[in-house]
């Protein structure tokens, strides 16, 4: 981009200015609200500018588990980390894909940053027991995790404001109150006491919170309305219907955003630095289609439908460099009518298993979500692992619940009519219903039943891991992953790359600085969250590996900018 010259092609000095503040901040998701957050508290004077009606963006749709090793409400709670052992392992799941500056600037400020929001906002943490790290047996990993999620937020804390709040990806039932470690309870909740306990105090939590008179928000809906709440407090304005539209370079320096406000574009000077926050492009077809590998759908992402990575093109016309843009935050999805679905505890319960289109297995279901679309990828010889099939019998549906539907109960009929699920009394039919050889599907169902039946799987190792066994029912054995497929009508549920949000985006140093082409820092510019490319490199160390270094890196940006 020419200096001086915004996308339009108009010279900066034809612009309006529609304010000045030290730092202006592109989003309003995890890295966006917390890099404001901790601007305000450093005495700077601080602007968010969001594209979207709504506040949250995809920070708001998600479960919100926060990934931060070492902090103060994990280590409360007993958990047994140590700087050594978290350094120990990030460096075995991310490898050389990521500097290692970078790795240990988001280790040593992750902790401090979590300690900082508390103090700064209404928001609290509580760990997630057992929810283990996603690989555990690495070393440093931790069988019993680190991830932590948000206690439960009154949403009156935020008065008028909480209309403008961007709802939950799924909205929990009416008349319950639910953490994200509660699922795994609740799947199993008709064959489980624990998890019927569990369900039970669901509902008690929203009596007791209608009693108090409270709005209980959870998750990501909780994170995003406590960040905003602690915006509020610190008089933080948050521009919504403002999308950005380019960066203002002046003489190489990042000196301010182009934004549009009713139409028409002006200029928002920031006087300190700008800090990019504005998610990925997982909604951005032509960008996916430049970048990742083919079949990927704009309509099987869960992220945010603005994220179409205006704020990475903005940054690359700026001259930054970018990284990671064929990757994202991975996992098989079930294409629904209206939304696809992310499978995340359905594909390991036992009485499951996942083919390809020549019938045969290919992947640990039970492995880490962005693992599986990983594999899926893969050029098999064979035959095309995408689409993918889930078969379950109906032993499985008697038992389980998957996504809202609960045991029992038939799948709607609108699942059938777009082909995202088939059934059928015996495996040949329903192999005729999905295009797989009848005969393959045969042999791979009994090969599986009979794993199931000795409790080890040889050829995939499900439940090898402790990850495996998280989201799996404790009353299988003698592996909880495993159980064998053997009362009809069996169900085929397709599968397909599906994702949390694009992993790639601007390249950043340890301080989040963004990066030019020549590993230059661009003067005036940041940026964290699914704009710059992730800390976790292609890996995912464990839940709320996206939200805990988005994050942790606004909190570096914003106070690099104040100390400069």
């Amino acid at each position: 981009m020419a200096s001086g010259l915004t996308a339009t092609g108009r010279a900066r000095a034809d612009l309006p200015v529609l304010a000045a503040y030290d730092v202006v901040v592109v989003g309003s998701g995890a890295a966006g609200m917390t890099a404001a957050l901790t601007a305000a508290k450093r005495g700077l004077s601080v602007v968010v500018v969001e594209k979207a009606p709504t506040f949250g963006g995809s920070l708001a749709r998600s479960g919100a588990g926060v990934w931060i090793p070492n902090n103060s409400v994990i280590l409360a709670a007993g958990v047994p980390d140590t700087p050594a052992l978290a350094a120990a392992y990030l460096a075995a799941v991310v490898g050389s894909d990521v500097p290692a500056d970078r790795q240990a600037a988001f280790l040593a400020h992750g902790p401090t940053m979590v300690d900082f929001v508390m103090a700064n906002s209404p928001l609290r943490f509580r760990f997630m027991p057992g929810y283990s790290d996603y690989y555990p047996e690495l070393p440093g990993g931790m069988p019993n995790g680190r991830s932590m999620e948000p206690e439960q937020f009154d949403g009156n804390l935020l008065s008028a404001e909480l209309a403008h709040l961007n709802p939950p990806y799924l909205a929990v039932p009416s008349g319950t109150v639910v953490y994200s470690a509660d699922y795994k309870w609740l799947a199993i909740a008709a064959v489980n006491a624990q998890g019927a306990a569990v369900a039970a105090e669901t509902v008690a939590r929203a009596a007791k919170a209608a009693l108090l008179g409270q709005k209980p928000l959870t998750m990501g809906q909780a994170l995003a309305a406590g960040l905003r709440a602690g915006l509020v407090a610190a008089n933080v304005p948050v521009w919504l219907n403002t999308p950005l539209v380019d960066l203002d370079v002046v003489d190489g320096a990042v000196t301010g955003v182009v934004v549009q406000q009713n139409g028409s574009p002006g200029l928002v000077v920031a006087r300190r630095g700008v800090v990019v926050g504005s998610g990925g492009f997982e909604h951005n077809a032509a960008m996916r289609a430049q970048y990742q590998q083919q079949p990927v759908g704009t309509d099987y992402t869960v992220g945010a439908k603005e994220n179409t990575g205006d704020g990475i093109q903005a940054g690359q016309r700026a001259g930054a460099a970018v990284a990671l843009m064929d990757d994202a935050w991975w996992g098989p999805a079930v294409p629904l009518p209206g939304q696809a679905y992310f499978c995340l505890s359905e594909r390991t319960l036992p009485g499951s298993l996942i083919v390809n289109q020549a019938g045969g297995r290919f992947v640990n279901e039970g492995a880490p979500y962005s693992d599986v679309v990983h594999v899926m990828y893969r050029k098999n010889p064979g035959a095309p692992d995408i689409p993918a099939w889930m078969i379950v019998d109906q032993n499985y549906r008697n038992r389980y619940l998957f996504r809202d539907v609960a045991p029992t109960l038939p799948f709607p009929s609108g699942w059938y009519t777009a082909g995202a699920v088939h059934q059928a009394w015996t495996l040949d039919e329903l192999a005729g219903q999905i295009g797989v050889p009848a005969a393959a599907l045969r042999a791979t169902v009994a090969r599986f039943n009979g794993f199931a039946l000795g409790g080890a799987d040889p050829d995939f190792h499900r439940g090898a891991s402790v990850y495996d066994h998280y989201y799996t029912d404790p009353a299988v054995v003698p592996n909880s992953c495993l159980a064998p497929l053997w009362l009809a009508p069996f169900y085929a549920i397709r599968l397909v790359p599906g994702d949390l949000g694009t992993k790639g985006g601007l390249l950043t140093d340890a301080r989040a600085r963004v990066l030019d082409t020549a590993g230059r820092v661009i003067p005036g510019l940041h940026a964290a969250g699914n704009a710059s490319a992730a800390v976790m490199g292609h890996s995912y160390a464990g839940s709320g590996s996206t939200i805990g270094p988005a994050m942790t890196f606004g909190y570096i940006a914003a106070n690099d900018i104040a100390d400069s």
